[in-house]
């Protein structure tokens, strides 16, 4: 997995937050090397992003994780 440049990180969550609206989404480099590169929404850690090169060609991945406690009564 290769590490996000800090260029990386602010266009990821400039891009993130308009595509699903929410200004409160952040994306946060971490604070060790090797550690993963977190989304939150107003605070709380919601997901995580990890970067793929592939002959050239630069993705992201995210992966979101929510709580069935999080979700409202059925």
């Amino acid at each position: 997995m290769a590490e996000l440049s800090a260029s990386e990180v602010t266009r990821l969550q400039t891009t993130l937050q308009r595509l699903l609206g929410s200004p409160k989404l952040t994306v946060n480099k971490p604070a060790r090397k090797g550690m993963s590169v977190e989304i939150s929404v107003a605070g709380e850690v919601v997901g995580t992003v990890h970067r793929d090169e592939d002959e050239g060609e630069i993705s992201y991945a995210i992966h979101m994780t929510l709580l069935e406690e999080d979700l409202p009564p059925a």
